[in-house]
This record gives C-alpha cells, sequence and structure tokens, in this order.
C-alpha cells in the first residue's frame, strides 16, 4: 500500500511540475508561482512525500545502509531549506540614484520593507572589454552606512560581485542611462543554511554510495552475467542525402586574396577577431553553411564587398517559412536580395510586417528574413566593417568603418587612408591586381597593429581562431562521424544477429575511428577555448559538442566491458555532432560577461553534460535489449545483461544529475540570490532526476526487475531529457533557454 501511495505522489508532483512549465507560457512566470509552486497544496505534496518515503525506507529496513539513511537526510534538509525560504525569505530591489541614501526596498511580498541601515550609490560605472566600447561589466560603487552599530563601509556591486551585510545580499540587476542603479535585494537567514548543508551531506553520501561494500552499485558490479562478452545492440536509423549545386559561382576574390582579408582585424560582437570569423557568421546566416558553391566564407565576403551587382542577383539567401517565400515570390527555399524588392523598389518584407502585431509567429518569421536583408545592407554601407582602430584625445581607442564619424582632430593623413582604403582596393580587384591587393591588406593589419597595440588578441589567440574556423567550416565532419557510426552500427547488428561478435580487425578499426574522433574533439574543445578566453559551455552548439567529447570518453572506458561501446558510441557522437551543427548553425565565438565566466557555471554544465551522456547510451542500451528481446534463447539473456548495464550506468548518470543540479543552485544564488527559480529548465531537471531515480529502487519497485518494463521504461524516460534539453530551449523558454 506504501509503495502505491508513494508512486502516486512522485507521477502527482511530477504531473504537476511538467504541466505547470507549459501553464507558464501561456499564463506567465508570477501566475504559476503563485498558484501552483507556493501553493499549500504543493507544499503538503512535498511533506507527504518525505513522509511515505520515510516510512517506507523504514519498513524495507533501508535505514540500516549509511548511504541510504544520509541521502535520505540531505533530501528532507533541502526540502527544509525550501520551506524555510519560501516562509522567511525576502527578495525584492532596491533603485539607487547617484548621492542620495536609500533605507528601503520594494519587496515582492510584501510591498515597501526597510533596511536596518542605509545605503548610498555613490557611482555607477559600465566597464568595457579592452579596447572597445562594447559593455563586459556594469559596477556600482555604494556606501553603507549604519548608525545602530556605527559602521560606514564601501563596497563594488557587480556581476558576480555581491554586497553582503546583516544577512542582506545585494545583486547588480538593472540600471538607466541617468546614472540609476537597481540592486536585487534578497535575504534568507534560514533557508540557505538548511539548503547547503542538504547539498553537502547529499555529495557525500552519493560519493559513498559507490563505494558502499554491500551496495547496489558494488553488487552489479559483481555480477557474473555482466562479465560474458559483447552485448546486442541497435537503432532504427536515417541515412542523409545531399544534392549539390552545380551553377557556376558569382565572381569574387581569388582563394589567396581572400584568405589575407580573412587576416584583417575586426571589430565584431563585441571583441576584436579575424576578418574570417565574421565572414564565416555572415556567410552561415545567409545560406545556412559556411561556404557556398565551392567558395569559401571569406570568398563569399569579399564578393559581396567587391561584386555587390552578382552576388545581389544570386539566391543564396536561405528562407524559412512558405508563408515568407510566398511573399517574396520564390518558389525554392534560396531568394536573391533582389527578390526582397517590388517592383515600386519596395521593401516585400517591410509591407507585410507593417500589416502584423510584434507577438504574431509570421511576424517573427518575416523578421528573420529581413535581419538577412539589413546584414548584407551593413556590408553594402560598410558599417559592419569595423577594421580601423582610432583613439581619441584622451587617449581611449575605438574602431571605425570607412563611413562612420570620425574624430574631428584625426590626423589628415589618417582621415584619407580610412576614407579611401576601401575604395583603392575596389579598384584593385577591378583591375585584378590582386598581388597589390594582398599588400594593401597586409599594411592594413600593419596599421591595426600600429594603432592598437596592447588591445589586439596575441598571435597564438589569433591564429587559434583561424584554425578553428578553418577546420569548423562545412558539414564535413557531423556527417563523417554520422556515416562511420551507421557503418559500424550495421557491421554490429549483422554480427549480433547470427549471435557473433564482430571480427577482431574490425573492433580494431572501430576503436581506432573511436580514439580520432575523441582526439579531434578535445582538439576543438580546447581551439574554441583559446579563441573564446573561456571554457566553452554557455551555448547549445558548445553544450552538445562537449557531451560528444564525454560519449566518447565514457564508451572507451566502456569498450572492453561491452561490446557495443565503440559502436554505439560512435552512432551517438555522430549524431550528438550533427545536432550541434543544425542547433548551432550561426555560432558565435563571444566573450562571456562575468555572471557566465564563473567556474561553478563550468562545473555545473560539465557535470549535467556528463549525466546526459550515460543517459543516452542507457537509452540506446536499452534500444539494443528491446530488438534482443524478439528473439529467443541467448538473445533473452543478453537482454536481462543489458538491463544489469543500464542499471549500473544509471547510478553515475542519476548522481551526476543531481550534483549537477545543486551545483547550478548554488551558482544561481551566488550570482542572483536565488538558489531556485522554478524556471522550466530547473523544474525538468528535476522531473528528470525523479524519473531515473525510480528504476534505482527496484527493490521496492520490482517491476524494474524485468527486463521487458525496464527497457522499455529507459526509452520513454528519455524523453524527460529530450524535453529538459531542446524542449526547453527552443519551445518553453525561460531564462535558461539558448534564444
Amino acid at each position: 500500500m506504501m509503495r502505491k501511495t508513494t508512486s502516486v505522489i512522485i507521477v502527482l508532483l511530477a504531473g504537476i511540475l511538467a504541466g505547470s512549465t507549459f501553464l507558464e507560457k501561456q499564463t506567465g512566470t508570477a501566475f504559476v508561482s503563485e498558484h501552483i509552486h507556493h501553493s499549500p497544496i504543493f507544499i503538503a505534496l512535498w511533506a507527504l512525500l518525505a513522509i511515505a518515503s520515510t516510512i517506507l525506507m523504514l519498513r524495507e529496513g533501508n535505514w540500516k545502509r549509511l548511504s541510504v539513511s544520509t541521502l535520505h537526510t540531505a533530501l528532507y534538509l533541502i526540502l527544509a531549506g525550501a520551506l524555510l525560504s519560501t516562509l522567511f525569505g525576502q527578495h525584492g530591489s532596491v533603485t539607487l540614484t547617484p548621492g542620495e541614501a536609500v533605507q528601503t526596498f520594494r519587496s515582492e511580498k510584501n510591498g515597501t520593507r526597510t533596511l536596518p541601515f542605509r545605503l548610498t550609490l555613490e557611482r555607477f560605472e559600465t566597464v568595457c572589454y579592452p579596447g572597445t566600447r562594447s559593455p563586459m561589466d556594469y559596477v556600482s560603487h555604494v556606501r553603507v552606512d549604519d548608525m545602530e552599530r556605527s559602521v560606514r563601509k564601501k563596497a563594488d556591486v557587480s556581476m558576480n560581485n555581491i554586497l553582503k551585510y546583516r544577512n542582506y545580499r545585494f545583486y547588480q540587476n538593472d540600471f538607466d542611462e541617468t546614472g540609476r542603479s537597481v540592486l536585487e535585494v534578497a535575504r534568507d537567514p534560514w533557508g540557505i543554511g538548511f539548503t547547503y548543508a542538504g547539498y553537502i551531506i547529499l555529495f557525500f553520501s552519493l560519493i559513498f554510495m559507490f563505494f558502499e561494500k554491500e551496495g547496489r552499485f558494488r553488487t552489479l558490479l559483481r555480477d557474473p552475467l555482466l562479465k560474458k562478452g559483447a552485448l546486442a545492440a541497435t537503432a532504427i536509423l536515417l541515412l542523409c542525402a545531399q544534392s549539390l549545386c552545380a551553377n557556376p559561382a558569382p565572381r569574387t576574390l581569388p582563394r589567396e586574396s581572400a584568405r589575407e582579408m580573412g587576416e584583417i582585424y575586426v571589430l565584431y560582437n563585441g571583441r576584436i577577431c579575424p576578418m574570417g570569423t565574421l565572414a564565416k557568421d555572415f556567410t552561415t546566416k545567409l545560406c545556412g553553411k559556411a561556404h557556398y558553391k565551392g567558395l569559401t566564407s571569406e570568398q563569399v565576403l569579399g564578393g559581396w564587398i567587391f561584386h555587390f551587382e552578382d552576388w545581389a542577383e544570386e539566391p543564396m539567401i536561405k528562407i524559412k517559412g512558405k508563408e515568407v517565400r510566398k511573399i517574396l515570390g520564390i518558389n525554392g527555399k534560396y531568394a536573391s536580395l533582389m527578390d526582397f524588392a517590388d517592383a515600386r523598389g519596395k521593401n516585400r518584407i517591410d509591407a507585410a510586417m507593417e500589416k502584423l502585431p510584434m507577438g504574431d509567429p509570421m511576424f517573427k518569421k518575416l523578421a528573420a528574413a529581413n535581419e538577412k536583408q539589413q546584414i548584407i545592407q551593413m556590408i553594402l554601407n560598410r558599417k559592419l566593417l569595423k577594421i580601423f582602430p582610432v583613439a581619441d584625445s584622451a587617449g581611449n581607442l575605438d574602431w571605425y568603418s570607412q563611413n562612420d564619424a570620425l574624430p574631428l582632430d584625426l590626423d589628415g593623413n589618417e582621415y584619407l587612408f580610412i576614407r579611401k582604403q576601401l575604395n583603392y582596393c575596389q579598384e584593385l580587384v577591378v583591375m585584378q591586381e590582386f598581388d597589390m591587393l594582398d599588400t594593401v591588406f597586409a599594411k592594413t593589419v600593419k596599421y591595426q597593429k600600429q594603432h592598437a597595440s596592447g588591445f589586439l588578441p596575441s598571435p597564438f589567440r589569433f591564429r587559434a581562431e583561424i584554425l578553428y574556423n578553418r577546420i569548423s567550416a562545412g558539414k564535413w565532419t557531423a556527417m563523417s562521424g554520422v556515416t562511420i557510426g551507421l557503418l559500424f552500427f550495421f557491421l554490429f547488428l549483422f554480427y549480433s544477429g547470427k549471435c557473433k561478435r564482430m571480427p577482431q580487425t574490425i573492433r580494431r578499426i572501430g576503436l581506432l575511428c573511436m580514439v580520432l574522433v575523441t582526439i579531434f574533439l578535445a582538439f576543438m574543445f580546447a581551439l574554441r577555448w583559446i579563441v573564446g578566453g573561456h571554457i566553452p559551455m554557455a551555448g547549445s552548439h558548445d553544450t552538445m559538442n562537449l557531451m560528444a567529447l564525454f560519449v566518447c570518453i565514457l564508451c572507451l572506458c566502456l569498450h572492453k566491458r561491452t561490446g557495443m561501446a565503440v559502436p554505439s558510441g560512435l552512432l551517438m557522437t555522430g549524431f550528438l555532432m550533427l545536432v550541434s551543427m543544425i542547433g548551432g548553425a550561426n555560432p558565435t565565438v563571444t566573450p562571456l560577461m562575468p555572471v557566465l565566466s564563473s567556474p561553478l557555471l563550468s562545473l555545473h554544465v560539465t557535470v549535467i553534460m556528463m549525466a546526459y551522456a550515460m543517459l543516452f547510451f542507457v537509452a540506446l542500451n536499452s534500444i539494443a535489449a528491446i530488438i534482443a528481446g524478439c528473439g529467443h534463447g541467448r538473445m533473452l539473456e543478453q537482454m536481462e545483461r543489458q538491463r544489469l548495464l543500464g542499471m549500473l550506468l544509471l547510478y553515475p548518470a542519476t548522481a551526476l544529475l543531481a550534483v549537477g543540479i545543486f551545483i547550478g543552485a548554488v551558482w544561481a544564488n551566488i550570482s542572483w540570490g536565488r538558489y531556485w527559480s522554478w524556471d522550466p529548465k530547473e523544474v525538468w531537471a528535476l522531473i528528470t532526476l525523479f524519473v531515473y531515480a525510480m528504476p534505482l529502487h527496484d527493490r521496492i519497485w520490482r517491476n524494474f526487475q524485468k527486463p521487458w518494463f525496464f527497457h522499455i521504461y529507459c526509452l520513454i524516460a528519455f524523453l524527460s531529457v529530450l524535453i529538459t534539453y531542446f524542449g526547453v530551449n527552443f519551445i518553453l523558454g525561460g531564462m535558461h533557454a539558448y534564444n
């Protein structure tokens, strides 16, 4: 009876949590927070779950095991901390005007509240990236005056740098053009202590779980069935074909001249980088890939700069949506720049957008198409080509394009160089004097180094970015990975169907491929780290590549224990690289704001991606087991063996998921003053933890000891991972979405 009661409570909680994320999409965060997450019924369900799980633990005698008792104690502390934060915690904001003392703040729950001290903003400062005017950080220089304790202190509040005083915490939140600063205020004297204590105990209990001699994990490791050779594998897989366009490309620069142009420095996306980076993003933005008709991205950009008339008639702008294509009057997926204008020269997209409200889904599709046209216009008027560094009379360096308003005190020769350089290059292109053109490009780089000395990226970092752009351009890496994965999977299926192991030569070739893919992914990860100046974990493109790297490492560790590790690993890696390529169709390598440069964020993403990689393997293992279960005899034995393997992997996967969640909570608390906001990403991560924790209690819910039930459950359970990563990112939204 208690098993059923606990199951009902878990299913009910998971259902409410899942429903709340979709409801939030329609009604907003405030409505869901008030009517669901902070409602008495919702809180009561958590209390009932704690009581029911305690009774169940006592009845089953699991409380005698130290890892189990400490694990449940940690969960109780975390729940108690959440309750205390809900009851006694305060969150709000305070607006500071320079020179004016403030002693009140606006609370989210109680309106205006009084602080036991005064807060004065002495100065607000915007910190820019070196050598640019792009904001990097926002700093409020404040003074605390506590008359009661005779304390007067000064402090700086910025991203990842909070002010703590008398149980109050102040976080940089916003500012306005008048110099006023908005700080978020948080006060949670009881909840955080209980919650953090729960996190610490949870961490050590999870570690102890893996070393407990008579624990379930160690028992699985000793199971003789897992030592019997290879497992069956499988999947129903789709092959993709590509068609190549045979039409000749418009005129452009020779490859070598385009490469020289790509090595000019440019201010792009708030940082100084090679023009090749701008060229790659520009080309990908227009046509969905980093090359076009055999031309490099630098040649595409060079064509638009120096042969604009030819390229304006080229149908290379990828348009999404049949309705948008109909407005442009095109039949295929690609439009030319000329298609955007009607017979009177008016922009067709602008005319259609004027008739729609901004919230209309069609408006967004039209805006996406119009953005591509606007980027081309920025190339035409040279606004995107900020390649000329100029320092003003105060020594502040800024980067200008040819047609920008230049400082009035600029030297005459320098003024003419900036105004005429690209025009001279245009003349050289018309006369096909490409050797002289290369010389002008080289002199431009020399000018940049003379005028921006100390602000340019190091030569090593600059060359690393150029190398990264060249290696990552094109679909060859993803398509090669998918092809190799499919090949080895079909080979594995063929031999598994005959109840045989793959020949040793094929297995060695597969292992070699896995090692090479791992080295390649690690090399690309290192290059992107060098280029960006931070660990690349902040977007969908980065996290998918990181997960692919973890899949490779995991499968290399498992290849001696299970024969399906390398074939499935190659397949998973290939598809992850393909998803990375699709999801990161226009990747940018930009400096992160300090709030995203925290080591805790890097650790959080790393641990979560490791968990997802293992859960991905568990799902693929279950697919293989289900197909194996359709056979007889030895195949049924393999199905049970795969159940044990799935159970073995679920322990570290769920442990890593739990650790990743609470590391993210600590990071959020340090950065924003809230360790849990019921954001859709947080909610679905919690649901995923619930879903995968259930099979680990197979001695309580004995259906998980049945191979068929276990594998079907694990296959369906992976949907929660897909929703957590892709569903939240691209459908539900929220603060964690990679928009």
